[in-house]
């Protein structure tokens, strides 16, 4: 049974006294890299902004395994900055693309987080309507001709099943409900909602491809949200990307068990 398959689906729980120490490490970590940050000046927090957002555009995309061009990826992220950076070199519009969703999601935290705003997002990852030489669903909730989302592994015809996620059916009423639990003033700690929000949005898996970066990007827009600034200066996809392995065990193995939160991810009932 996965995760989503359970009866208690999506009611997570953890243990707030168990919990409480490791979140007031992160946040007390947070208060200190912004102090720094902040006696550097504008211009110099400006280009740290750039240095990160650029390695989490690179980042985020590498995970999937797509090489981007960092100096694209710079130039590109530095005219929406309003940055001089002089003559710019001509830019892919897949770059465009994921520059424009990264930039949005960060730069705009406090805007309400909506379906049109998640189609858009899907819209400007897939420019061409294609993967590959495939046409796709873009900016729009997979269908039945999607087929069945699955993690799978292994060769042909001995194929592993890691895990399935919701059928198309259900898409609608899943994300409705994952938007609003979003966008509601919850007790929760925001950077503990980051991270059920990151976890949750790939579990329901809503498009035909791209959920990884969105997914990050969703994640990235509740930091900014957590620390109430659009100013970024560390890269959630880098660490991913460094983690990779073990971040997909973990993910794996929490889409298998059930709600209840530990330090260390989902663990039973």
């Amino acid at each position: 049974m996965y995760i989503h398959e359970r009866k208690e689906w999506p009611e997570f729980k953890w243990d707030q006294i168990k919990m409480a120490p490791l979140l007031a490490d992160v946040r007390h970590l947070q208060g200190r890299l912004l102090g720094r940050m902040e006696g550097l000046g504008f211009q110099l927090r400006e280009e740290a902004t750039l240095q990160t957002l650029t390695r989490d555009v690179v980042k985020t995309s590498e995970i999937e395994g797509e090489k981007l061009d960092e100096h694209q990826v710079r130039s590109s992220l530095a005219r929406r900055m309003g940055m001089d950076t002089g003559a710019l070199p001509p830019i892919d519009r897949n770059v465009e693309g994921i520059v424009e969703v990264m930039l949005d999601a960060t730069r705009n935290h406090g805007a309400p987080f909506t379906q049109e705003r998640l189609f858009s997002w899907h819209a400007a990852l897939f420019p061409t309507g294609r993967r590959g030489m495939r046409r796709m669903v873009v900016g729009a909730w997979r269908t039945k001709d999607s087929g069945d989302m699955q993690v799978v592994s292994g060769p042909i015809g001995r194929e592993i099943v890691h895990y399935e996620a919701p059928g198309y059916d259900l898409l609608k009423k899943e994300m409705s409900r994952f938007i609003k639990w979003c966008n509601a003033s919850l007790n929760i700690d925001p950077v503990l909602k980051s991270a059920l929000a990151h976890f949750w949005f790939v579990t329901i898996y809503p498009f035909e491809d791209g959920n990884g970066r969105i997914a990050r990007a969703i994640a990235d827009m509740m930091l900014a949200r957590s620390e109430k600034t659009s100013q970024r200066f560390y890269s959630m996809s880098s660490q991913i990307q460094g983690e990779r392995n073990d971040y997909y065990l973990v993910l794996e193995e929490c889409q298998k068990k059930g709600l209840w939160i530990s330090r260390n991810g989902c663990c039973g009932n």
